[in-house]
């Protein structure tokens, strides 16, 4: 049986567990038939063109766990930034975790989609703000139909969180091969600010294809970091889907770390509905062997006096492929807007390679817009300068490469984030770096 019909047939399952009366439900029941029109994306569509899924829905998936697992803390300690305090929303297998897991309902609500779709008392957010930004498509669609379990976070008015949030999804590879749609919702509120950060993680080398679905809305003068971090294990496969919707004078801010995984495609998607609003989307990507890592993003400018930043910075090796679709649309009315964006790639190995497409399409007439891309490769002179001064070659391509994605590491604000990355980085580039930020 091919996945798509084995989730249509799953589809009649699910709804056994859940309260078909619904208002989610009806939301559901929609989304399951526009997921059955529409299939799953091919290399037909545009968006798509440089990314297929043909070899991730191959495998003969479990939609619902058998059972659920208990993983010790001291066994996964290492994928949490536990320098810090944080809070915590742990789920295991696409269940929730309680024993890993540290909630909170007291300045703010950190905790799960399936208490806040099922209790009165979050009703009026889930019906303000559940699927409201998601658009319609293919695997978004997929996802709201089998929308159950993930993080709810609502930061009220006036509210700064004491402590970032991290929410982190373990596969235990108790399966063959699993399949999971973690949906998250965050709501932040006037004058509020949330940090969170955001992992997918697999313990064992079975597949893994998860489809995540985010929705992010960001109120007036709002402050919302988001970092995500993807160092899979390489049979673990990740679409993930995250839209985002801000108002007037909120400044919101994504971070995307692709460091493992065998297919990762990111669709980001901002939104702006007010004036004086702040955009950032900045990315590294450190890939090698056969991985694949999709960026696709979309700035929407609707309104003046805006902004919005793209960055990401790419380094390839061997058989490895990248790529990178950012659209920046600036509509009629959205005059004095300043849009930047910015791809810069470089190929370590003859056989890796990055297919870029910056994009801007403007209607506005008084705008300051840019977009760029670079591929290229190490500089030879910067190399042979390095080891002119006595360091060793494997050691200076580390350190030029650090250098060249250094910027986009420099406005993480979290510092103990910050050294996890510049760790991550450095073990992938198999070499101690021997910085302690």
């Amino acid at each position: 049986m091919e996945l798509k019909d084995k989730l249509l047939s799953s589809f009649l399952a699910f709804e056994e567990n859940v309260n078909m009366n619904s208002e989610i439900h009806e939301i559901r029941s929609r989304a399951i038939k526009d997921f059955e029109a529409a299939g799953f994306p091919t290399r037909k569509q545009e968006a798509w063109k440089y990314t297929s899924l043909n070899k991730v829905l191959n495998h003969d998936y479990t939609v619902f766990p058998k059972k659920e697992d208990t993983i010790e803390y001291r066994d996964v300690e290492k994928y949490f930034i536990d320098d810090i305090d944080t809070y915590k929303i742990v789920f295991i297998d696409g269940i929730y975790s309680s024993h890993l897991s540290s909630t909170t309902h007291e300045k703010i609500d950190a905790c799960l989609m399936s208490s806040a779709m099922n209790s009165s008392k979050y009703k009026p957010v889930i019906d303000n703000y559940f699927n409201k930004v998601a658009p319609q498509e293919s695997l978004t669609s997929l996802n709201t139909a089998f929308s159950h379990e993930g993080a709810y976070i609502n930061i009220p008015k006036n509210t700064m969180a004491d402590k970032p949030i991290q929410i982190i999804n373990f596969s235990t590879g108790n399966e063959s091969a699993l399949m999971v749609q973690p949906r998250n919702l965050v709501v932040v509120g006037e004058n509020s600010h949330v940090q969170i950060i955001e992992r997918h993680q697999s313990l064992t080398d079975h597949p893994v294809l998860t489809n995540s679905v985010t929705e992010i809305f960001a109120d007036k003068r709002a402050i919302v970091d988001y970092y995500k971090i993807q160092n899979d294990n390489h049979q673990a496969s990740l679409i993930d889907n995250t839209f985002i919707e801000q108002q007037r004078e909120s400044v919101c801010s994504v971070h995307t770390f692709s460091f493992g995984g065998n297919l990762t495609r990111n669709n980001l998607n901002f939104y702006q509905k007010g004036e004086r609003i702040d955009s950032t989307m900045k990315g590294v990507t450190v890939i090698e062997g056969k991985q694949h890592v999709d960026h696709n993003t979309l700035v929407h400018h609707a309104e003046p006096n805006c902004e919005s930043h793209q960055d990401y910075k790419g380094v390839y090796g061997k058989s490895s492929t990248g790529v990178f679709n950012g659209k920046i649309v600036v509509e009629k009315e959205a005059q004095k807007t300043n849009a930047f964006q910015s791809n810069n790639n470089i190929l370590l190995d003859d056989k890796a390679t990055i297919n870029s497409k910056p994009q801007l399409e403007i209607f506005a007439d008084d705008v300051k817009c840019s977009h760029g891309c670079t591929i290229g490769q190490l500089d030879d002179e910067a190399l042979f300068y390095l080891q002119s001064r006595g360091v060793p070659a494997k050691e200076a391509r580390a350190l030029l490469m650090y250098a060249f994605a250094n910027n986009v590491l420099e406005s993480v604000k979290i510092p103990e984030l910050k050294k996890r990355i510049n760790n991550i980085i450095a073990e992938k580039l198999g070499v101690n770096i021997g910085f302690n930020l």
